[in-house]
């Protein structure tokens, strides 16, 4: 393979391992701040179990998060170190800002979070806690920041000449605010907000189903349950206002999306089926008007089609179909799944469906594999550009780079992230097997109530 298929192919993969783990954390955040603020307005030792255990969860996906995120700044330095000159100006002041608003922010109180529940106060553990989830989701902010402007870049110049042109930025503010951001950002949210609450609802789910820390699960549920649905249902809000800033900016991706190759007025959004790319056609199940709708709100009015652009500035349309409607299923699956599992919880019937609570216990995966496809579908959507309508991928890739140094490095990374997920395998499996500790019932320290005289 040249060096480009290599290229693009390490990029993918570690970029795709390590995105499993933010999402983790943003979402487990979240529920730990719900857990800690159960607790400070109960009083009930079963919440402050709750939040130590799902502490020691979030500790090993940030850690773990951390580690695979590192290779990533490397890749941009040496396989697509023409495309990090031309964004550097703008990626520089978008990941500077991470760091200054979100990593520090983070990283400051995690000691107080993972280290500080017998030394200091409810209050200040509480607030830690708050800052940390903060960070977190500071940390998506700009992330997503600096991959939208890829997508919709706006509010800069193009200087220099040769090897040496890149983009400079001439308005921070429409950098940050680019046409794109704002979407996109909740629809990220929206999924790793999802993904920590399926993950504390299939352990939880588990237990049930083993007999082992009823009180435990029952409480996890009720939280994991109420996020799930909630984050599920914002999911499909968000997509749909996603897909309408897709239709705007980055037409030829929509059509990608559903395989869409002639402007049509009364678009039909296809539900299942395949491209027919040879014969550029879209086969299988459709709901009529549904994507002028999806795109426009509107019924007729026309979508545009990938026969409005010439051949090379089209993306690859059956994976990009693949990907998107992948996504899309997953998350209405999701949606009826924890709307059901609410349901049954609410009727304290969910732990007799023993059928449903293994869907539960399997629903982790869905998040997961949702967050991968829309990315996947994002990024697949957007080439043949690496930054759209100003940079082809190819004249992103370095220029010193070899192909059998790719590959080594590709089968290195590979080994080595294996090894890593192992671990985190291990790791969680075991803090699952051990489960809660019982002498969290009672808090210790600064955290126990002060007794009445």
């Amino acid at each position: 393979m040249d060096v480009l298929t290599l290229s693009r192919i390490q990029f993918g993969a570690t970029i795709a391992f390590h995105y499993i783990y933010p999402p983790l954390s943003i979402g487990l955040g979240v529920m730990l701040v719900l857990m800690e603020a159960a607790w400070l307005r109960t009083n009930k030792p079963i919440y402050h179990q709750m939040a130590r255990f799902w502490t020691k969860v979030f500790a090993l996906t940030f850690a773990i998060g951390v580690a695979t995120g590192i290779v990533m700044e490397f890749e941009f330095g040496t396989n697509w170190a023409t495309y990090s000159r031309f964004v550097g100006d703008v990626f520089g002041s978008a990941l500077a800002a991470e760091g200054i608003f979100a990593f520090f922010l983070e990283s400051g109180f995690l000691a107080v979070l993972l280290f500080g529940w017998d030394k200091v106060g409810r209050k200040t553990h509480f607030f830690s806690t708050c800052m940390v989830a903060l960070g977190a989701h500071f940390s998506a902010v700009w992330i997503v920041v600096a991959n939208s402007w890829m997508q919709t870049p706006v509010g800069y110049h193009i200087v220099g000449e040769g090897m040496h042109v890149r983009a400079e930025v001439t308005d921070f503010w429409q950098v940050i605010f680019n046409p794109s951001m704002v979407e996109r950002l909740a629809h990220t949210i929206c999924g790793a907000w999802s993904a920590g609450a399926f993950l504390v609802v299939s352990v939880s789910a588990w237990y049930l189903l083993k007999h082992k820390h009823v009180e435990f699960a029952r409480a996890s549920l009720k939280i994991g349950l109420t996020v799930a649905l909630t984050a599920s249902l914002l999911q499909g809000f968000t997509g749909h206002i996603s897909a309408q800033g897709v239709a705007k900016n980055q037409p030829a991706k929509l059509a990608a999306f559903e395989g869409l190759y002639n402007t049509t007025s009364n678009a039909p959004l296809v539900l299942l089926g395949w491209v027919d790319e040879k014969n550029q056609r879209t086969v299988g199940l459709a709901m009529p008007y549904a994507l002028s709708f999806l795109a426009n709100n509107d019924l007729h009015k026309p979508v545009t089609g990938l026969n409005e652009f010439k051949p090379e500035d089209r993306p690859p349309v059956t994976a990009s179909f693949i990907f998107f409607h992948g996504m899309v299923g997953i998350g209405f699956a999701l949606m009826g799944i924890a709307a059901l599992g609410f349901l049954y919880f609410r009727k304290d019937k969910l732990h007799e469906r023993r059928w449903l609570l293994w869907i539960l216990v399997f629903s982790v995966l869905g998040p997961q594999l949702a967050n991968q496809l829309g990315w996947f579908a994002a990024e697949v959507g957007r080439q043949p550009w690496i930054v759209y309508g100003l940079m082809r991928t190819p004249e992103g890739l370095s220029a010193v780079v070899k192909a059998n140094v790719v590959l080594t490095s590709l089968i290195l990374f590979t080994f080595i992230y294996f090894l890593l997920f192992a671990v985190f395998i291990y790791l969680l499996n075991d803090k699952i097997q051990h489960g809660p500790h019982a002498d969290d019932l009672i808090p210790s320290g600064k955290l126990a109530l002060p007794e009445k005289k």
